[in-house]
């Protein structure tokens, strides 16, 4: 089996537009949620999430018209990948055969034109019929619907616009598994270079559900907080007095590349994928089962595919989103995994100042760990006020702590049950 390396990193959030800005703000304990700008949403009942600031494409990328109406999942994901590629020293790399280097992401949608939808239900909603002249509504939607824009709801253009746009002629691929879909788009494209069918990899996510739809039905799943007096402190993973995620928004790629390949071109080489893990509680759409039996499983897997002992890992990057189930069953499939070592082992959740990225939550998530495993801090998990007796693990409350790391554990557990562990390593 072929060893899998990280050559490069990028990443768009909340708490900056680097990776350097991205870990310097967690570390400083920085939350990134403030009042929803994207829309008006005073008529909702969460008002905040965490949103990406100061973001221009064109700072970014050279031609930034090629996404002139794409969404912002795939605005994020170009200069995510652009910074990643830039790092890895394989922007313009003529030497690389570009067909064994492929994308695997985990997108969620793109654009969602709202006004004009709605505009169009409007004027061809008959009061009298109380029904919807089907007619009158095509023909206005063909008018006022731009091509371009609707063939950007398509879950595949983000993945096949960095192609184009840097080159990349391998295996192309975009999963949307919820809260999982860019950790899982990791675990897949380091499988594909293991088994010899590419050598290099753009892997990832990118999201953003901050628009009426996403707040909408998140609301009427009960899954935000609605902590509306006081948004920063909103997110409070394992803390008793938790309501509910907040709704963040954003993109992280990163450089997949066989090890041979990187020592032979001299990369940089970050760190070592080690260890995925992938399965499924089979249970219900919103909750994770009450034994944690999939996130134990994934866990587990993840620690055999890496050839270490639960007592190897030295940090653990929750999933931990801030609301009642995921969070105890999170705790006590750690539990379940580490046994009495989970007490000494420092768990910490990065969405208690990034907010939830959902299909772009892992990947940032794992970058974090990548920074950790250089860095020798960890970062907090901020807001933790008040324990519950449920999670009474290490949750490394509110301030940064030293800690040297050799492996860390990055969990992802997404709605549908769908669940992802991936371990990196020094190398």
């Amino acid at each position: 089996m072929r060893r899998v390396v990280i050559t490069g990193m990028g990443a768009i959030t909340p708490l900056g537009n680097s990776v350097k800005e991205m870990m310097d703000a967690q570390l400083a304990g920085k939350s990134g949620v403030g009042p929803i700008l994207h829309f008006d949403a005073q008529t909702f009942p969460t008002k905040f999430a965490a949103q990406v600031k100061d973001f221009n494409l064109a700072d970014y990328v050279g031609d930034a018209s090629r996404w002139e109406f794409s969404g912002l999942n795939s605005r994020f994901a170009a200069a995510a990948a652009e910074a990643a590629l830039r790092q890895s020293g394989l922007r313009d790399d003529s030497r690389v055969d570009r067909t064994r280097f492929g994308v695997y992401l985990g997108s969620g949608e793109g654009v969602q034109d709202f006004h004009n939808l709605l505009w169009q239900i409007a004027q061809s909603y008959r009061p009298e019929t109380r029904d919807l002249d089907l007619v009158a509504f095509t023909r206005g939607a063909l008018q006022s619907f731009h091509p371009r824009h609707e063939a950007e709801q398509e879950l595949h253009t983000t993945a096949g616009h960095l192609a184009a746009h840097f080159g990349l002629e391998g295996p192309n691929f975009n999963c949307l598994t919820a809260c999982a879909a860019s950790s899982q788009a990791i675990g897949e494209a380091a499988d594909l270079i293991r088994q010899g069918e590419a050598d290099l990899m753009l892997a990832g996510g990118a999201h953003s559900m901050i628009h009426p739809f996403g707040v909408t039905g998140f609301n009427l799943l009960t899954a935000l907080s609605t902590r509306n007096d006081a948004p920063q402190k909103a997110s409070r993973p394992f803390d008793l007095n938790r309501d509910g995620f907040v709704l963040g928004e954003g993109a992280g790629m990163i450089v997949l590349e066989e090890y041979e390949h990187a020592r032979r071109r001299g990369a940089n080489i970050l760190a070592e994928l080690t260890g995925y893990g992938s399965t499924a509680d089979a249970f219900r759409v919103t909750d994770s089962h009450e034994d944690g039996r999939g996130a134990v499983a994934c866990i587990s897997e993840a620690l055999r595919d890496a050839r270490l002992n639960p007592d190897d890992i030295d940090y653990v990057n929750a999933h931990g989103t801030s609301t009642k189930v995921n969070d105890a069953a999170e705790t006590l499939a750690i539990k379940k995994v580490f046994g009495e070592y989970a007490y000494r082992l420092p768990v910490s959740s990065s969405k208690s100042m990034l907010g939830h990225l959902i299909a772009a939550a892992g990947v940032v998530e794992l970058i974090t760990c990548v920074e950790v495993l250089h860095r020798g801090w960890l970062p907090p998990t901020i807001n933790y006020e008040t324990p519950d007796p449920e999670c009474d693990l290490d949750y490394v409350p509110n301030t940064a702590r030293q800690h040297a790391v050799r492996h860390a554990l990055s969990n992802s557990f997404g709605f549908g049950g769908q669940n992802i562990s991936l371990i990196v390593s020094k190398i």
